[in-house]
């Protein structure tokens, strides 16, 4: 019997969600609550449908000769992928049989349910540490920065790549201490290849609006130039590639 999950949605994007053109699986499901979050239509799994991994299997081998000759591969994000490991790890296998690179787009708050397994089935981490002062953290997600520090490490120590997201929310997640924390961790990590600064934005407003859920950070600004240059350099001046 094939391994069933739930799925939000599934997109073909380029250049957004790992290297070159991607078939990206968005799984319904996330145990944290950011502040920032654009989907909140992917927090519950009841709110997915559900599919099996030969459902998603045959979706994918649609794409493959596109994807073949345009680059890329195929990413599972969400929701948090980590909340149904099993369907995960299924998926990326197949991906794998198919000739896909794969990517698992994470907050790694539930980096400890990854198995070797399926971390053997994937090519690329984009992690996304949402802040470094656990006040902070808790405070913009709901959780602990911990588990996400130690799902890092253990990346790091197996050789797996990493790119490593943090969205810079002014007023929030901006103070130079809490930059310079991540900026510190991760220049300390053997894998990183990249760290992508994330401008604050709003496009997922008309979404709460849709469920009925206040926006938290609707009075919040974007961030402007001169603040995204300082991040940027901040992360630079440590040695981390940025882009």
């Amino acid at each position: 019997m094939s391994t069933t999950g739930s799925v939000h949605s599934w997109d073909v994007s380029t250049a957004v969600d790992g290297p070159g053109t991607r078939f990206v699986l968005f799984l319904s499901g996330c145990p944290l609550r950011c502040l920032y979050c654009q989907n909140p239509d992917t927090w519950h799994m009841r709110d997915g449908h559900r599919m099996t991994v030969d459902d998603v299997t045959a979706e994918m081998a649609k794409y493959r000769r596109f994807i073949e000759v345009a680059g890329g591969g195929m990413t599972i994000s969400g929701g948090e992928p980590l909340l149904q490991t099993d369907f995960t790890a299924a998926v990326f296998h197949r991906a794998k049989e198919l000739g896909f690179h794969t990517a698992l787009d994470t907050s790694g708050f539930l980096g400890a349910r990854a198995t070797d397994e399926l971390l053997s089935d994937t090519d690329l981490v984009l992690l996304d540490i949402k802040s470094w002062d656990p006040v902070v953290y808790r405070h913009v997600t709901g959780g602990e920065v911990t588990p996400t520090l130690e799902f890092a490490r253990r990346l790091s120590a197996a050789g797996k790549p990493m790119w490593i997201r943090f969205v810079l929310v002014p007023g929030h997640t901006d103070a130079v201490d809490n930059v310079e924390g991540i900026a510190s961790f991760v220049s300390t990590l053997d894998t990183v290849e990249r760290v992508e600064v994330l401008p604050f934005h709003k496009l997922g407003a008309p979404k709460y609006a849709g469920l009925g859920i206040p926006f938290p950070l609707e009075n919040v600004p974007t961030p402007d130039t001169a603040l995204i240059q300082r991040v940027r350099h901040q992360f630079s001046s440590c040695g981390v590639p940025v882009h």
